[in-house]
């Protein structure tokens, strides 16, 4: 096979997943990548309120705007865009993924604090595992599978997936479907109006997906984080988001996308992979000889925009091959509950198990959907908790690498401009956060009054 194929078959792999990964999360709640945990969010309550045709449309033309957006990114701004990439180092990593932290915490439908709490937890969990610079193994309570760290693939299906299944288990005796809606030509396309209120976040969402895609250690999950603490924060009524909010599946789905093609920009021009996939392309292009850097779009031209009109074809053939497959999609929330949850907690189970081969991931899945359910029934949102899992390794790292570099003056995040501006926006938010927990807490004690005195 020759170098330009082998980039183009990875590649399609790649990208290709990043596509059907939001649809179990639409149909099922049960996430098919860790970038789409957000998709559940909105697209699940969308499927079962009878919307999933627009659910699985915005999806699709999201994913397509998002990536075609990415493209020419990586077309016209690549060497600018490296350029921007070798001005952040360390502390400026740090300062904005506890940036992203803070904004995970918005996730939560209901109170910042519990929403922080689980961005907490998360932190705690990523931590997990064996230490990168000295080699030392912590939290594995004697538990040798747990050198490596928790399998964020059990992370999200246990806390997503098997919970959701936990929580409607007393409907598998009967013949309750996941939606009874009549599934029509009408209910497979989108809602009017649906395209004019997602441009905004559509604008926004790619935007965030192009500027993460660059940055190495980032990828499409944090992209889709950000890009759906953002659109709850702009929105007019943020109550909306977790209860079916097409605006939730239009920003993260386009950052998800844009963020996929712009994550090649560093792995060809720096040789710098973001993300497990990335070191793998980059793998196959070492492997046949080639090394990547800088002057990669002139010494292999060919490569790189045979590259580029793969990638065009293939979200064109993504596109027309799912466009038509809704109307099937939306027709497997017709079969009960008996059957449908069942096959879907065998496939995550299959799933879990083929990542590693080991058992052990099976019985960590389970554990993670109890605790999922034992946090739904308490109203904590799991979303926080998986993008402080995500984030936390890397927030651990980049801290201590600015500190060897500074020698231990915390000074270094203050003092570089970029630094200095996400400290800025984390001081902000972190205000605009108190500001809604003092509301929230108002809001229920005069609730408590009101009520006292009408009784």
């Amino acid at each position: 096979m020759t170098p330009t194929a082998a980039l183009v078959m990875l590649s399609g792999i790649y990208y290709g997943s990043q596509y059907g990964g939001g649809i179990t999360s639409i149909m099922l709640n049960l996430p098919g990548t860790a970038s789409h945990a957000v998709a559940c969010l909105d697209g699940n309550p969308l499927a079962r309120n009878g919307k999933a045709g627009s659910a699985l449309f915005m999806l699709m033309f999201s994913s397509f705007c998002g990536a075609s957006v990415g493209i020419l990114a990586m077309i016209l701004f690549s060497p600018l865009l490296v350029d921007v990439a070798f001005k952040f180092g360390p502390a400026e990593y740090f300062s904005m993924m506890m940036l992203g932290l803070l904004a995970g915490a918005t996730l939560a439908k209901g109170s910042a604090i519990k929403g922080v709490a689980m961005v907490v937890v998360g932190l705690l969990l990523g931590v997990v595992g064996t230490d990168v610079n000295t080699g030392t193994m912590r939290f594995h309570f004697g538990i040798l599978e747990l050198s490596d760290g928790l399998q964020i693939v059990a992370l999200a299906m246990g806390l997503f997936g098997v919970a959701d299944f936990l929580k409607n288990i007393n409907q598998i005796g009967g013949d309750t479907k996941v939606t009874s809606g009549k599934i029509s030509m009408k209910s497979m396309r989108p809602e009017a109006g649906d395209i004019k209120q997602s441009r905004g976040a559509l604008v926004r969402g790619t935007a965030i997906g192009a500027a993460f895609g660059i940055l190495p250690g980032t990828g499409p999950t944090i992209a889709s984080f950000i890009s759906y603490a953002v659109e709850k924060k702009v929105a007019r009524e943020p109550r909306r988001f977790g209860r079916g909010a097409i605006e939730g599946i239009a920003g993260p789905e386009a950052a998800t996308s844009a963020s996929t093609q712009t994550s090649f920009i560093p792995t060809m021009s720096l040789g710098i992979p973001g993300d497990p996939v990335m070191a793998l392309m980059l793998g196959a292009l070492i492997i046949h000889g080639i090394q990547p850097g800088p002057q990669m779009m002139v010494e292999h031209a060919d490569m790189f925009w045979g590259l580029i009109a793969s990638f065009w074809v293939g979200n064109v053939l993504l596109l027309l091959l799912n466009l038509p497959l809704i109307g099937m999609w939306v027709r497997l929330l017709t079969v009960p509950f008996r059957y449908l949850f069942p096959a879907a907690l065998f496939f995550v189970c299959v799933g879990v198990y083929s990542t590693n081969n080991n058992l052990f991931d099976v019985g960590m899945v389970t554990l993670f959907g109890a605790a999922g359910y034992a946090l739904i029934r308490l109203r904590f949102e799991p979303a926080p908790l998986l993008l402080g899992f995500v984030l936390g390794p890397m927030v651990e790292e980049n801290f201590r690498r600015a500190l060897l570099l500074s020698r231990g003056d915390l000074a270094i995040f203050v003092t570089r401009p970029i630094s200095l501006g996400f400290v800025l926006a984390c001081v902000l938010l972190i205000a605009l956060l108190l500001v809604s927990a003092v509301r929230q807490r108002n809001k229920v004690r005069l609730a408590m009054e009101t009520s006292n005195s009408t009784a």
